[in-house]
């Protein structure tokens, strides 16, 4: 019987002449989009601060092979600079983007952070792309808030009154040592002279001053917050006041008006002195209370003296995340905002604040969408954790059309639509609950949740974010918009896209 013969396997052979790395994926690999939609990039922010560094030592990697390999990896679900490094060595797709250069993981991670700015800022440059691909209407945005895990444990967290139990306890136990150290030390003195020189620190002495001075640390930020917090809160009361006092026709109680907004902001300044000296340029002057994206953040509780209440908590871990709840269950985590297209589920605006009710993050994820597209999106859905009796008036302000929830409905006490003309005297709430009645409320608020919260379980199960690397807002923030980037890249890949200025062939020309 003739022996079947197989197919040579020479794992040794040596090339005469070095392969095409196009040969080692098929065409129209994920890794050939990316490398093509780098290329159209602009990545001069980038390029002018490794050129501003001093010339001489190794020479840096191309920040295009860098931004291809992050851009890939996570588009894969590969966020750790430690796998994506391993992965050039192991995984081809990997080794073709990098050109069979492998940055160890340290570089990958020097280049983020030194980066990171510009890398959130590619986020508009590829939703441009998605919109000459056809992929934007700008018709219909929906908006939805999910709850991720940060960088950090829940057990981490502790309250302002646990806090001042356990500083009275470490300070107690920490004078304890000390006073039998000092016993310790004159018996030792009576025993052996004063020139033998004790100067160890008890182990058990160490960790109990560790301990405490990292609870008193956490204290001192949040009587910060707290203190500042309270200014804010008092400076908003006497705007309100003044207002009222430049509009009531009563005398009496414009007077009334005038004398609260004074002492509120006597108050105010008592708390939070004002700064004699102007911002800098530079500086951009946002409010103490709000994200870079404008919208609203964490507020201690706080009593009207300006003091954390007891409950007011604070994680050692991650200062920034807060405990929220999502699915019943309580995490310590972010709340991040997403505004997706109805067309194609593309992002065309993202927000992380540490402030878990969605209330108040509506107008800000608008102004947003607007300034990421340049115009507003005709119609906004969005539940009703982002109801506002000012919600709608602000939206309009902006030239969009909200249609948000009230409030939760039982199944099955739905009535039929009905598309009488809605009474002028009506307040918000009786009135938004009267629009989305209508046959174009009802049609456009019932695809809110196939719009938007399939882009979360894209994010989160496709692609496998369920706990952010980094620590802090601003980094989480940074890590969120490059998510929003990979997702906008993985719909232009799918839907179709052609580069608009392709390599020549080199056997062409």
């Amino acid at each position: 019987m003739t022996r079947k013969k197989y197919r040579p396997w020479q794992v040794d052979q040596s090339f005469l002449l070095p392969p095409s790395m196009k040969d080692w994926l098929p065409e129209g690999h994920l890794a050939w989009f990316i490398r093509e939609v780098v290329e159209q990039l602009d990545l001069s922010t980038i390029d002018a601060a490794l050129q501003s560094k001093d010339p001489r030592g190794n020479r840096p990697f191309d920040p295009r092979m860098m931004v291809a390999l992050l851009l890939y990896g996570w588009c894969v679900g590969v966020r750790s600079s430690r796998a994506i490094a391993r992965l050039t060595w192991n995984d081809v797709a990997f080794r073709v983007l990098a050109g069979d250069q492998h940055p160890v993981y340290s570089t990958l991670i020097h280049f983020r952070a030194d980066h990171a700015d510009a890398l959130a800022g590619l986020f508009v440059q590829v939703l441009e792309i998605a919109r000459k691909a056809g992929l934007v209407a700008l018709h219909h945005v929906a908006v939805d808030g999910t709850k991720v895990q940060a960088a950090a444990s829940k057990h981490k967290a502790m309250s302002y009154g646990r806090m001042r139990v356990a500083r009275k306890k470490l300070e107690d136990e920490v004078s304890a040592i000390l006073a039998e150290a000092e016993r310790v030390d004159q018996e030792e003195d009576a025993l052996y002279g004063t020139d033998n020189n004790g100067d160890v620190v008890p182990e058990e002495l160490r960790r109990r001053e560790t301990r405490l001075a990292r609870i008193k640390q956490a204290m001192a930020e949040l009587e910060e917050e707290a203190r500042l917090a309270r200014a804010e809160d008092l400076r908003a009361l006497a705007a309100n006041n003044r207002e009222k006092a430049e509009t009531q026709d009563d005398p009496a109680e414009r007077g009334r008006a005038d004398k609260r907004a004074t002492k509120q902001q006597e108050q105010a300044d008592e708390l939070d002195p004002p700064d004699d000296e102007p911002p800098s340029s530079d500086v951009a002057d946002l409010p103490l209370f709000q994200t870079a994206t404008g919208l609203p953040k964490h507020k201690p509780k706080r009593t009207p003296a300006g003091k954390p209440k007891p409950k007011a908590q604070r994680n050692f871990t991650d200062p920034d995340s807060r405990i929220m709840e999502r699915g019943g269950a309580f995490l310590q985590g972010y709340n991040c905002q997403l505004a997706v297209d109805a067309a194609h589920q593309v992002i065309v605006a993202h927000g992380v604040t540490n402030l878990a009710p969605d209330n108040g993050n509506l107008v800000p994820m608008l102004r947003l969408t607007r300034e990421n597209t340049g115009q507003s999106p005709t119609h906004v859905t969005a539940d009703s954790g982002y109801w506002a009796d000012d919600v709608e008036s602000r939206c309009r302000e902006l030239g969009t059309e909200a249609w948000v929830a009230t409030g939760r409905l039982k199944h099955g006490s739905q009535h039929p639509p009905t598309d009488n003309p809605i009474p002028d005297d009506l307040t918000p709430r009786p009135r938004m609950k009267a629009r989305l009645n209508t046959t174009e409320g009802r049609a456009l608020y019932k695809r809110r949740k196939a719009i938007v919260e399939p882009v979360n379980g894209q994010i989160k199960d496709a692609r496998g974010l369920r706990r952010f690397l980094r620590r802090g807002l601003e980094a989480v923030s940074q890590d969120w918009a490059l998510e929003a980037t990979c997702h906008n890249l993985m719909k232009v890949y799918r839907y179709g896209w052609q580069d608009p200025d392709p390599d020549p062939d080199p056997a062409t020309g």
